[in-house]
């Protein structure tokens, strides 16, 4: 996220809000520990924009820091395996971790840690995927309307996999009969061998092709007119794609 305001209508990130803030005024370790690409850097970076980071798998660099900085901003912080040997006194510390182990001593450390939630786990997600749409459409110069199934979107890896999957919906959303001749073309072309290639290959277009057919008409009979089949075959296909 590039804005100066962190994009959230969320209770949990506004409560983290509220914490960080408060620490502004005071010399007192946090932390921030969440999943990978769940924001956390944004937001800290939002609330102390004019901060010295500095990464901790560089132990030298971040020794200097620390020596030198009185707000620091420590990310991946799981890395560091001697970290209650650090000194934060009389410092203004905020690290970041993707996870946490010593549980204890990371709570003798730190005056205030605080939990990011993953996307799945935000009250505002459909807010984020709505930015996030827009905001790829408008990179992809898609000027109008584009509906996408939530249910589709890739969460596994938070903002990285939900833009990725975004991208890749928009793309598919609006390519046209001769692109998509093209890519399978090229597919093809790069992949056909063998003895039996033709029943090979089938299911790429047979497979999806009925598959949409029964998601799209609910009904077996209904796909068969509308495929121009016998009711028999299309029952055979779609247990020879294991569709039933």
């Amino acid at each position: 996220m590039k804005s100066v305001q962190f994009l959230s209508n969320s209770p949990q990130i506004d409560n983290i809000v509220k914490g960080l803030t408060l620490t502004k005024s005071l010399f007192v370790s946090s932390l921030l520990v969440g999943e990978r690409y769940t924001g956390k850097r944004s937001l800290v970076k939002t609330l102390f924009p004019d901060s010295t980071y500095v990464d901790a798998n560089n132990s030298e660099e971040l020794s200097i820091a620390l020596e030198n900085n009185h707000e620091l901003i420590i990310y991946n912080f799981e890395k560091i395996i001697d970290f209650e040997n650090l000194n934060f006194e009389n410092k203004r510390i905020i690290a970041i971790a993707n996870h946490i182990e010593n549980s204890s001593k990371i709570k003798k450390k730190f005056a205030f840690i605080y939990t990011m939630p993953s996307l799945c786990e935000r009250e505002d997600l459909i807010l984020l995927i709505d930015y996030f749409q827009d905001n790829i459409q408008k990179e992809l110069m898609l000027d109008y309307p584009i509906e996408i199934e939530h249910s589709q979107l890739d969460l596994t890896e938070n903002i990285r996999s939900l833009k990725a999957s975004l991208y890749k919906r928009l793309i598919h959303k609006t390519l046209n009969n001769e692109e998509i001749k093209e890519i399978l073309y090229n597919y093809l072309y790069e992949h056909i061998e063998g003895n039996n290639a033709y029943r090979e290959y089938l299911c790429l277009y047979e497979k999806p092709l009925i598959e949409a057919g029964l998601k799209k008409y609910k009904s077996q009979l209904k796909l068969s007119h509308v495929l121009g089949l016998n009711r028999n075959t299309l029952r055979k296909k779609i247990q020879e794609h294991g569709l039933d």
